[in-house]
């Protein structure tokens, strides 16, 4: 049976448990948060006076901080990519409506709260070019999303996995920070979605999970693949007016590392974290080339972390055109 006919009938049979997956790891939208319950209400007489205190808060935030909300943003407002990305997968049947399209479109429309809610506030803020911010939008969407995958739902659940879990982090921090100076709005937007992206995550694990139980060798391969190419953020081809692809995510990702919001040592905790909830050390039935694979795989934390030690974070501050004045 060829590599193609394997991986469609482990999607095939992941596909027969796909109303618990619903189920289990998304809302319904009926119960679900929407930016409405934590955006002010335009048609209140106090509207103007909650604009004002965001207003005032936001003018308060830490510059590279506020570029990181900004990027975060941007990244969740190229959900189109994502959902036609995904919707390409082998064993994800469109057209025919299966449990898996069912999947990606569940998934998206949750997802599709985040960058609305965050634009949004971002606005209100009156802090942002948003003719900037939206030109960087889209780019992103016009740009494409090269992340090594292919069609091949194996990469994909593990990248998701990973991305999940990285965006996540990210959200979680902004959050943090955001309270600690007394930006309780903020801290509850992004921690609300901090709760969504966790959500999302343990149900790609769950399924990378499962397929380790159907076809271990050839998933364990295509996890080495994905670690020697490297996790690509979502927005690594982000840019701004006049800029080259991909030329702004080195200043937002040093931004994000300087405020300790996504920093190199949470990609290496995020690959313990995997490999851990994947049992990688117990997996059974492996091939000769599955088992290298493993080996290589329990080594790489050790490997990125001695790199991670000797990495400079850059003190100087990029001036983003997304932010006004």
């Amino acid at each position: 049976m060829s590599l193609f006919n394997i991986r469609l009938e482990v999607m095939q049979t992941i596909e027969k448990s796909m109303g618990e997956l619903l189920t289990k790891y998304l809302k319904p939208i009926e119960e679900n948060w929407q930016p409405a319950d934590l955006l002010p209400d335009s048609g209140k007489p106090t509207f103007f006076e909650e604009v004002e205190e965001i207003q005032g808060l936001a003018k308060e935030m830490d510059y590279d901080l506020f570029a990181v909300l900004i990027g975060d943003t941007i990244t969740e407002e190229a959900l189109p990519t994502y959902e036609s990305w995904l919707m390409t997968v082998e064993g994800v049947d469109q057209e025919g409506g299966n449990g898996w399209s069912k999947w990606v479109r569940a998934w998206t429309a949750e997802e599709n709260r985040h960058g609305d809610l965050l634009n949004k506030y971002l606005y209100l803020t009156g802090r942002v070019n948003m003719r900037e911010l939206e030109v960087s939008t889209q780019y992103l969407l016009n740009d494409g999303f090269d992340i090594g995958t292919g069609r091949d739902p194996y990469r994909n659940f593990i990248y998701t996995s990973f991305q999940e879990l990285a965006t996540n982090i990210s959200h979680r921090r902004v959050a943090t920070q955001a309270k600690k100076s007394g930006n309780s709005l903020l801290a509850k937007m992004c921690g609300v979605i901090a709760a969504d992206e966790a959500r999302h995550a343990t149900a790609y694990i769950d399924f990378v999970k499962r397929i380790f139980k159907l076809d271990p060798s050839e998933v364990m391969l295509a996890l080495e693949d994905m670690m020697k190419k490297k996790i690509v953020m979502p927005a690594h081809f982000l840019r701004e007016t006049g800029g080259k692809i991909g030329e702004l995510f080195s200043h937002f990702s040093d931004a994000a590392q300087r405020m300790n919001v996504y920093t190199s040592q949470d990609y290496i905790d995020i690959l313990n974290d995997l490999l851990k909830k994947w049992d990688i050390d117990k997996v059974t039935g492996l091939n000769d080339m599955a088992e290298q694979a493993r080996d290589y795989l329990m080594a790489l934390p050790g490997r990125l972390q001695r790199v991670s030690e000797r990495t400079r974070i850059p003190e100087k501050q990029y001036e983003f055109k997304w932010i006004a004045g």
